[in-house]
């Protein structure tokens, strides 16, 4: 009957063979259990329940853990060189960059709840081993080059809070440490490292919300910023990296995964949608808490340093230092609020993204390895050079800018890749069943993936257009973009192969289960 159409339109799931054969992101007895899911609906209606905060409560933890990208000291370093060189003028960028990164880590969150796997798993299934192979390096690079800043962020922060005891190479080391420290509290159970989590967040928002209290910027400027778009060609730059940093290729394959951590039952569309739909709410809310710690920072340093001769000169390794020079002692140091505040960022992104290569590694390579085996390899991966980067830069500045916009492009360049394959999944009713996006939301997602994809090659012809020099050199660079380009062509045709392979087959298929 028609009416039983929608049930039979269920994702594709894994037979018992195959799921012992294969990773997966949560095993069955660490997942946090639903109390009442689906509860209040009636059977076989395919409806979600009213709306419960208990439950809400309950499916809260992922989007905290995913917003963590949007905080860390890439995205901090960022914010205050966006404040210090176009003052209050990018705060309207900073809040629609946020909106576009909600909707791709919502769409993210959607295909791991549709479908019970996580991006890295259906890349894999999806396609043939070169690309396969070729999709896992670049992600692998794109974590590495987010790693190495967040464990840069939180030894800088280590130097500050130790009076320069410390150097650099000795605070990767120490990072690197915690990491597993944190991650052993997985052990304990999900919900522990949740609020972990929660507690570095919480350390975030009250220290750049002293800092925020201590400067005390302009209210009227600061809505003005939110609420009217402002651009020029002075802060191009800043605003193409404010909208560059928001995406982060390793957070799109994270956040499909953390959401596996609720045991909901995928054969029932009542689950699904209810899992959907507080996983939403509770991403939204999470992106609005860091919308509003990454407003303290901008702020801040546009309140301190707009238009004065050192904007230009403010970094990461140096904003301490100005702050204080600005900001003075008081009853307890701004260097030393910031400092914690940086510290809180560093350490809980450097977690996420151990996290987040495990299940990359896992996902793309099918590994069934121990976690602490795929988190020692995953943090080699990033720890080891971040060493040699510590030794070499650990007391220039410039260098160490420069390292940092190279990293900077390291991960744009690898945007594509994250976000082209998400978007092909998301809207494949052979993937998603019944939960694949429909048409609307599907043309916004391709338009915000086609503008964060274009405001990141400007970046990357702007800044290869003043670092390019020497023919070798050129060509080189001139044959990677050639097959970077072919390689996002192949991936857009595929996606656009299957989905009218899909269309065209489905009027036959609908009509046999009628007939």
């Amino acid at each position: 009957m028609p009416s039983q159409e929608p049930e039979q339109q269920q994702p594709l799931l894994l037979d018992s063979d195959q799921e012992e054969q294969q990773d997966t992101a949560y095993e069955s007895d660490e997942k946090v259990l639903i109390i009442g899911i689906d509860e209040g609906s009636a059977p076989g209606s395919g409806r979600a329940p009213p709306f419960s905060w208990k439950k809400l409560w309950l499916f809260t933890g992922p989007g905290f853990l995913m917003s963590i990208a949007f905080l860390d000291p890439g995205n901090l370093e960022g914010d205050l060189q966006a404040g210090a060189i176009a003052g209050y003028s990018l705060l309207w960028l900073l809040m629609w960059a946020t909106a576009m990164g909600l909707l791709v880590q919502l769409l993210s969150a959607r295909l791991g709840v549709a479908t019970g796997r996580h991006l890295a798993e259906l890349c894999r299934d999806e396609y043939p081993t070169w690309a396969r192979m070729v999709l896992w390096v670049m992600t692998e690079l794109a974590l590495i080059g987010a790693d190495i800043q967040e464990v840069i962020g939180s030894a800088i922060a280590i130097n500050i809070l130790s009076n320069g005891v410390l150097p650099l190479w000795s605070g990767v080391i120490i990072t690197a440490f915690d990491c597993f420290i944190f991650l052993f509290l997985e052990n304990y159970g999900v919900r522990k490292l949740e609020a972990v989590f929660a507690v570095l967040i919480g350390t975030m928002a009250v220290s750049f919300a002293w800092m925020f209290g201590e400067t005390k910027p302009s209210g009227i400027e600061l809505l003005l910023g939110i609420l009217v778009p402002k651009l020029s060609s002075r802060t191009i730059r800043q605003a193409v990296g404010v909208v560059g940093c928001i995406i982060m290729p390793h957070n799109v394959f994270l956040h499909s995964a953390l959401v596996q951590s609720r045991e909901i039952d995928h054969s029932k569309k009542g689950q699904v949608q209810e899992a959907i739909k507080y996983y939403s709410i509770e991403s939204t809310v999470a992106l609005v808490v860091s919308f509003i710690i990454n407003l303290f920072v901008t702020t801040v340093f546009a309140q301190g340093f707009y238009g004065t001769e050192i904007a230009d000169r403010i970094g990461l390794l140096n904003a301490g230092r100005y702050l204080q020079e600005k900001y003075g002692g008081g009853l307890f140091p701004i260097l030393y609020i910031w400092a914690i505040g940086l510290l809180a960022a560093g350490q809980s992104s450097t977690i996420t993204g151990t996290y987040a290569g495990q299940f990359i590694m896992g996902g793309f390579l099918n590994l069934r390895l121990k976690k602490w085996m795929r988190a020692l390899i995953t943090r080699s991966f990033a720890i080891i050079p971040t060493i040699i980067v510590a030794l070499v830069f650990d007391t220039s500045e410039g260098t160490l800018d420069v390292l940092n916009e190279w990293l900077n492009v390291l991960q744009s360049v690898q945007i594509p890749f994250a976000l082209i394959p998400l978007l092909c999944l998301v809207s494949r009713e052979q993937i998603m069943g019944t939960f694949k996006i429909g048409s609307v939301l599907k043309m916004a997602a391709w338009l915000v993936a086609a503008l964060v994809i274009v405001i990141n090659g400007y970046l990357l012809l702007d800044f290869f257009s003043s670092e390019v020099n020497g023919v070798l050199f050129g060509s080189a660079v001139a044959a990677f973009t050639a097959a970077y380009i072919g390689f996002i062509v192949y991936l857009v045709s595929r996606g656009v192969k299957f989905s009218s392979w899909r269309c065209t087959v489905q009027p036959k298929t609908v009509a046999e289960t009628v007939g």
